[in-house]
């Protein structure tokens, strides 16, 4: 069993650190526990000469970080990683009378293969201004561009629920899967289902029994890796991921964000710090109770509306899945302290030093361990694997936030009257 996150990006695209260089996605990959991990922004010229020059094919399809490369990592952290070619295109054009947004992930076998699509693109429109080229083509008719140059490339739905920019999207997007793809729907084997959903809100929609839900973690720096990623039992290899993305044979589930964190869960208006409920919302006409202008409906919105099944039947294809909170924004709250200081950093090298890589603590090291190294910490990831969590639904762009212990760390909770998930 292996950790796969197959969507991030380079520097190349916009609002992306800098740092997101391939020796420090390899390092990161490694203190996360991720095994395989997508290269992004294969489409950007600057961005494949770098490919090219610091990854090297395997046989099994996937690519190796050089030795030159390699940036260290804590002793107990270290383990083999593999490059996926992966990218993502968005897709602007106008189909049924409504303006469509669409962003898609891709997958390709080999750098031969990436050479031809990207020559492909360049015909179609401007893939150097970003790493996420935007590109005025229907999301139908660039897959089909890809799939006759390069077959066993895949083409994945990114964040399939975000309002402005997916396929479900509420401002720009499309009510099924058959209406944005038409005839080529057979060829779409999964969606991305983004920071601000999970599989059982997407199970509550029949059409999507056949599609393999994934998650990645869209990564704009080397901290964010790993926030979302796939859980497989296949080879490693380019044909494994393939064969578990488009057969579910392997796929075993995810790891997601709480949807409750995600910038899009609720509906609402950030300019105005108003947050709503879909009944809020529809209680209100859509409209800000501040400004009154249109509030932007979010995930679970857009959910409920497209639903066929009520909340809690789980289909029998259904596969597992594992809620978390990132590792840095537990120890902030133990620290009450910023993600960004001193006493986290600290403390997070410790631990991963200690324990091992940061999925291993939150998923798999028993809490008796956890607990030999700190008990507040195993407190809280008991905490979190049980689901017992605090939460404030993000909204409008604004990330929402997941608490384990409120105001208080101590373990007793007397007097306190707290909202749990």
């Amino acid at each position: 069993m292996f950790y796969a996150d197959l969507h991030l990006h380079s520097p190349f695209s916009r609002a992306t650190s800098k740092d997101m260089n391939l020796e420090t996605i390899e390092q990161w990959a490694q203190i996360k526990g991720i095994k395989v991990i997508g290269t992004g922004d294969f489409t950007h010229p600057a961005w494949f000469r770098e490919i090219e020059e610091k990854l090297f094919e395997e046989d099994c399809g996937l690519l190796s970080l050089r030795k030159q490369y390699k940036l260290p990592v804590p002793e107990n952290c270290i383990n083999e990683v593999f490059f996926i070619l992966s990218s993502e295109i968005s897709c602007i054009y106008q189909k049924n009378g409504k303006l469509r947004k669409i962003h898609l992930v891709l997958l390709a076998p080999s750098l031969k293969d990436v050479l031809k699509i990207n020559h492909a693109l360049a015909q179609i429109g401007n893939i150097v201004s970003d790493g996420r080229p935007i590109l005025g083509i229907d999301a139908k008719e660039l897959m089909k561009i890809i799939l006759d140059l390069s077959s066993e490339s895949i083409i994945i739905p990114a964040h399939a629920w975000t309002p402005h920019f997916s396929i479900f999207g509420s401002q720009s997007g499309f009510d099924s899967i058959e209406e944005c793809f038409e005839e080529l729907t057979s060829h779409i084997y999964a969606i991305e289902t983004g920071l601000s959903s999970d599989p059982p809100m997407n199970w509550r929609l029949s059409n999507l029994d056949r599609i393999t839900l994934v998650s990645n973690s869209d990564a704009h720096s080397p901290a964010k890796i790993g926030r979302e990623a796939n859980i497989l039992d296949t080879e490693i290899s380019y044909k494994g991921i393939f064969k578990a993305i488009k057969t579910g044979e392997g796929f075993i589930g995810t790891v997601e964000f709480f949807p409750e964190e995600g910038k899009y869960h609720f509906d609402g208006h950030r300019v105005c710090k108003v947050r709503l409920s879909p009944k809020e919302t529809i209680r209100r006409n859509y409209l800000c109770p501040v400004c009154g202008k249109k509030v932007t409906v979010g995930v679970s919105h857009r959910v409920e509306i497209l639903s066929d099944r009520e909340e809690g039947i789980i289909p029998s294809q259904a596969r597992t899945y594992k809620s978390i909170i990132p590792l840095p924004e537990i120890i902030s709250e133990i620290k009450n302290s910023s993600l960004q200081s001193k006493a986290v950093h600290d403390f997070y090298m410790k631990a991963i030093s200690k324990l091992g890589n940061e999925y291993d603590i939150l998923l798999n090291i028993p809490l008796k361990e956890i607990e030999g190294f700190d008990s507040v910490l195993a407190e809280a990831i008991d905490r979190m694997r049980r689901g017992e969590v605090i939460v404030e639904p993000g909204y409008d762009g604004e990330y929402g936030k997941i608490k384990i212990f409120g105001k208080r760390k101590d373990s007793s909770f007397k007097g306190q009257e707290l909202l749990f998930r």
